[in-house]
């Protein structure tokens, strides 16, 4: 029986809107009453851990609440300003008109432009990002969101915070600079080469090229794409980063060479830049995205080239990167919906709407995380719907 895809889609907006935009968050365990930190440096890391991997949620437990997650308000203006261009109802405006203000309201301070974080602390093994504190990529995807709003509403507002955004890329993160061209940090706490970040900065500063013709954004734009192709590797694929002084690489391919592909491929339409080594870079990569990257060009590996488990984020992003690639070839497209098809039938909930987290080999882990499940898939199913409207 063939799949609704707009049947999916309602399902899963409906359930977003039951949830009225919160939920639980796969990183969300330090806020918890429990005192991790009292365990030393690995304490909140291994729980953190440990949490993104239990199939039991016991947050409650924890004392940790539903809530509002800045990159998931991002990406819902996102999703209902795409609804309200696509269909001029006014209760998608209204929606929109929500996510704005709230996004607006529940900046981080102190920056030299409007910046955003996650809802939640975070650690690693180098460094422990405090709740709220603004990163690249949570603010990257709130401005994606926010142009999407400037685009159908041309609200004065939402063009001065895309504008300050800049500034915030510009002035307050550590910049890393080589022969090949330039690399913006994830955060301001340390100084650091991760490409998917980078690029999703450089995003921001050719939205505010489109807007302003400014060529001072266009330079820095693509100094920070060359300096990402420059690593691509010869088969193809992106490793996550590159430490600059040893030279080693964190091999882990996952949704981020998506989110690479997708970033160069939008940098070059804001800006109208052409130029074939791009082009030949989206394509090498692209390639090795479906065919190294998929299982039966329907199932993301979790992470190259381990296959288990199916992640919920990889199987939204690949729909979306394949969305945006198929003013290329349209081959894309299809590739889209086979794994759109795939990831409806085998990970969403038939009756709630939501989707799973991840599939393992014997199991399922049905939690349904609000931004890295429903947002994503929420973006996802919009893009396809939009990109393929026979």
């Amino acid at each position: 029986m063939e799949i609704n895809i707009q049947n999916s889609f309602n399902k899963l907006l409906n359930y977003i809107e039951s949830e009225n935009f919160k939920g639980y968050d796969p990183y969300d365990t330090l806020n918890s009453w429990v005192p991790f930190h009292w365990l030393g440096k690995w304490g909140p890391i291994l729980a953190t851990q440990f949490q993104k991997r239990n199939p039991i949620n016991i947050r409650p437990l924890l004392g940790i609440k539903k809530d509002y997650n800045p990159k998931a308000m991002g990406l819902f203006l996102q999703a209902y300003s795409l609804l309200y261009a696509k269909t001029n109802k006014n209760e998608y405006l209204e929606k929109a008109d929500y996510f704005f203000n709230w996004l607006k309201n529940n900046h981080y301070e102190g920056y030299s432009g409007y910046c955003w974080g996650y809802n939640f602390s975070w650690a690693n093994s180098v460094k422990v990002i405090p709740k709220y504190y603004p990163s690249i990529v949570v603010t990257s995807f709130i401005i994606k969101g926010v142009y999407e709003y400037y685009l159908v509403t041309k609200n004065e507002e939402s063009l001065n915070i895309i504008k300050s955004t800049s500034d915030y890329i510009l002035n307050n993160l550590p910049v890393t600079e080589n022969e090949y061209g330039i690399c913006f940090s994830y955060t301001d706490i340390i100084k650091d080469t991760c490409f998917n970040a980078s690029l999703l900065g450089a995003e921001v500063l050719a939205i505010n090229f489109a807007i302003t013709g400014k060529k001072a954004f266009l330079q820095k734009a693509i100094k920070a794409v060359d300096f990402v192709l420059a690593y691509q590797e010869e088969d193809g694929r992106w490793n996550y980063s590159i430490d600059l002084n040893s030279d080693e690489e964190d091999k882990q391919v996952d949704f981020h060479q998506g989110f690479v592909l997708e970033s160069i491929r939008n940098i070059l339409t804001l800006t109208k830049y052409t130029n074939s080594k791009y082009t030949n870079a989206i394509l090498k990569g692209a390639d090795f995205y479906y065919k190294e990257q998929t299982v039966d060009g329907k199932r993301l590996k979790y992470r190259w080239p381990k296959v288990y488990p199916i992640d919920i984020h990889n199987q939204a992003q690949a729909i979306i990167t394949f969305v945006k690639l198929s003013p290329i070839e349209k081959k894309y497209l299809v590739y889209s919906r086979d794994i759109l098809i795939w990831t409806i039938d085998e990970m969403q909930n038939k009756k709630k709407g939501s989707f799973y987290y991840r599939k393992h080999k014997y199991l399922i882990n049905k939690i349904p995380f609000i931004r890295w499940g429903q947002a994503w898939m929420l973006i996802a199913i919009a893009s396809f719907l939009d990109k393929n409207k026979s």
